[in-house]
């Protein structure tokens, strides 16, 4: 079922893309992320509440905030360079700089999660690496 969700992802990420460059014209990048902010608040919550999981906030630990705050940060921060990016660059040159965080996120989990760096992982963040760099230059 993962994969399923993961190719959902990919799709959503591209609309994503397209849509904000489209609605970013002649408005401010910050005000912008500002209200695709609150959209992804009030779904996510939707989500949330129509699910039942709400009663299952009381279960966190200190550890889990912590990385969860740390990770909704590093998601803003994100957001506001992209939404910059798209708003002053090409679509189709910030969108493979900004996916090549799949290589980064790789070589993040080999160090910080210790996963295994298997030569097929290896082959494919070179190759990722090539075709960002081929679209871009």
């Amino acid at each position: 079922m993962w994969i399923t969700f993961a190719f959902l992802s990919a799709v959503f990420a591209a609309l994503t893309s397209i849509l904000a460059k489209i609605g970013i014209e002649n408005v401010n990048s910050n005000l912008a992320v500002a209200i695709r902010t609150v959209v992804v608040l009030l779904l996510a919550w939707g989500i949330v509440f129509l699910t039942g999981k709400h009663q299952d906030i009381v279960n966190l630990d200190r550890k889990n905030v912590i990385f969860l705050v740390l990770s909704g940060a590093a998601t803003g921060l994100s957001w506001l360079c992209y939404y910059r990016a798209l708003q002053i660059g090409e679509a189709s040159k910030v969108i493979p700089i900004d996916k090549f965080s799949v290589v980064i996120g790789m070589a993040l989990a080999f160090v910080v999660l210790k996963e295994a760096a298997t030569i097929k992982k290896i082959i494919g963040g070179v190759l990722i690496t090539a075709g960002t760099l081929t679209l871009i230059l």
